[in-house]
């Protein structure tokens, strides 16, 4: 069994076959999907499709990307939604959010501020995050120590061993994908390699971020296994160990997962 932590099902590259898509990881072993939102145009629409397919599962949050077009009022929807979604045992936290630094136009201190107002609600609500950490590792790890968040996941990790050992520390995992599959990504394999296994969570960050043998085209949930085969063959584990580790790891890093597979 296999789980993708973190795959946008929604995106418009799966409008024209969703289901298949959906169907063919279910196929492949991959047993649960966690659907992130990125605003609120689409908070209800994750939710749905999460409920619509097998296995799936969904956050809400405000990603970084959808800062410029976000406004304060849409963090009082995400607290309605955030409330209406705690009996839903397919809702597993707040995400995706955090902070992007590669991308030049993004105002740093609109980042920062819906950043910040949507951790307080993960301390609130006692949720676990999905954090996008786009060379911007220490910052994300900053907000995460100011507001006492202690689980969840770093996604599309690539920072240092030090930076990666101090989001362990606050309690979170780190998520490895189709990066890891390029040789030419020494640091991202080296990480992969020897980190703790149990600090790493596997995901596709799906339709983006293709594994080598995708190279330019569009990503899914049917490729865990691909990628774990890679990631089994760097770390020099059976391919079942890595299952069941990375999917104990999945249930700790985002605790209501756990709930749902249950």
């Amino acid at each position: 069994m296999w789980i993708d932590t973190h795959c946008h099902l929604d995106a418009s590259e799966f409008d024209a076959d969703r289901a298949a898509v959906a169907d063919a990881a279910l196929g492949a072993g991959v047993s649960r999907i966690v659907i992130p939102g990125v605003d609120r145009g689409n908070f209800d629409t994750v939710r749905d499709l999460a409920h619509g397919i097998a296995g799936g599962a969904y956050a809400l949050g405000i990603h970084p990307l959808f800062t410029p077009g976000a406004r304060e009022d849409d963090l009082r929807v995400l607290r309605k939604k955030i409330e209406a979604s705690l009996d839903d045992p397919l809702f597993v936290g707040i995400g995706e959010i955090g902070l992007d630094y590669f991308v030049p136009t993004l105002d740093d201190a609109r980042q920062q501020f819906f950043y910040n107002e949507q951790l307080k609600l993960a301390r609130e609500f006692d949720l676990a995050v999905i954090c996008h950490v786009r060379k911007s590792q220490d910052k994300v790890l900053k907000g995460l120590r100011v507001h006492a968040v202690r689980c969840g996941i770093a996604h599309a990790f690539n920072g240092s061993f030090q930076q990666a050992e101090a989001f362990i520390a606050q309690g979170m995992h780190l998520g490895f994908g189709g990066n890891l599959t390029f040789e030419r990504a020494r640091q991202i394999r080296r990480l992969a390699s020897d980190l703790p296994l149990e600090a790493i969570v596997l995901e596709t960050d799906s339709p983006d971020i293709a594994p080598s043998w995708r190279y330019k085209g569009r990503n899914s949930p049917d490729q865990v296994p691909g990628i774990a085969k890679v990631l089994a063959e760097l770390r020099g584990i059976d391919e079942n160990a890595l299952a069941i580790g990375t999917t104990a790891n999945a249930h700790r890093a985002l605790p209501r997962l756990a709930l749902a597979s249950a």
